[in-house]
């Protein structure tokens, strides 16, 4: 039985918080046949056999089963047309979610570029994005690749004719806090940037948490969906939308091959998703879920000194030294 298109759909519903949080670009009919199909495969051969991207696609489908209660089973028990037809449903909120969080991000993004008080020059229009990109100084700062230098005046120009092309995996200035790369440390600041904190507190705790400290909402998307930490999908999200949004292109397309939007946000979870950048990326999302939810059970807080709690694991602590001691 084919399901309803209306936006209050538990599929759409879900769709718009699973493209935030876990993966935004892609083909969510394709991703659902495909995965079903590959169940069946994988009784004969294990996942490690497969290519990087359909590891990944695997991945993404089977986190989509366990965060949505029966899927599965209709999915397993469903005709072709009714798998096709959930894929576009869970499509519809993804996409929706998408271009709703570009609108209400655009003008804001704008007010994010400069100190408060202080004016963007020249000034820029809200409604039109030509001027924007490396057409501005400002916008084009943010933008330049990371060890490239935008004061140099051959390097803005390439970049402002095109004849420099940027592609996707070459990471703009706007992700290192300070906006400060540094070459011989390239995590360092990477993907902690005040841009970045204001983009998703805008999207996920709600627009007013921007300027203060953070609080559960019911306006804000994190609170509806029950989210507590920062998830990697739900930064590399983020990070796509403020790029697009400091750009000059006037319409979001994740095939399009001049913002390389596809390629970036790719490029973002490639890093988050390689075990062996494991202990820069626990540190990195522990540091994003402290500055967002800071009262989760995710935050790590440090014991208050002279607490009750503290003199109780300073005794045990001081009671295991000398059961050590005494076995030495």
């Amino acid at each position: 039985m084919v399901l309803g298109w209306t936006s209050s759909n538990p599929l759409v519903l879900h769709g718009r918080h699973f493209g935030r949080t876990v993966f935004a670009l892609c083909n969510y009919p394709s991703l659902l046949t495909a995965g079903i199909l590959r169940l069946e495969e994988l009784q004969d051969s294990p996942l490690e056999d497969f290519p990087a991207d359909v590891r990944r696609e695997h991945r993404v489908f089977m986190e989509l089963l366990d965060s949505y209660v029966g899927l599965l089973d209709r999915l397993t028990n469903g005709e072709e047309e009714d798998i096709i037809h959930m894929g576009e449903l869970l499509g519809k909120g993804a996409s929706g979610a998408r271009g709703d969080d570009t609108k209400t991000l655009k003008s804001a993004v704008l007010e994010w570029l400069v100190p408060r008080g202080q004016a963007v020059i020249p000034p820029l229009s809200r409604n039109i994005k030509s001027d924007q990109g490396f057409n501005h100084e400002v916008t084009g700062a943010l933008l330049c690749p990371a060890g490239l230098d935008w004061l140099n005046a051959e390097t803005k120009q390439s970049l402002k004719s095109s004849e420099t092309a940027v592609r996707g995996d070459q990471w703009p200035m706007f992700l290192y806090a300070g906006y400060v790369y540094d070459s011989e440390d390239p995590w360092k600041g990477l993907l902690r940037s005040e841009i970045l904190i204001f983009g998703f507190k805008h999207v996920f705790t709600s627009q007013s948490s921007v300027d203060k400290e953070p609080k559960a909402t019911c306006s804000g998307n994190a609170y509806l969906h029950g989210m507590k930490c920062v998830t990697k999908g739900s930064l590399a999200y983020i990070a796509t939308q403020i790029r697009f949004l400091l750009s000059s292109s006037s319409v979001f397309s994740r095939t399009d091959t001049v913002t390389d939007s596809e390629n970036f946000y790719h490029s973002i979870l490639d890093l988050l998703e390689d075990p062996d950048e494991s202990e820069e990326v626990g540190d990195l999302m522990s540091w994003w879920t402290r500055r967002v939810f800071p009262n989760s059970s995710s935050s790590q807080h440090s014991i208050s000194k002279n607490s009750a709690l503290s003199k109780i694991r300073e005794k045990c602590a001081a009671l295991q030294k000398r059961v050590i001691a005494g076995l030495n």
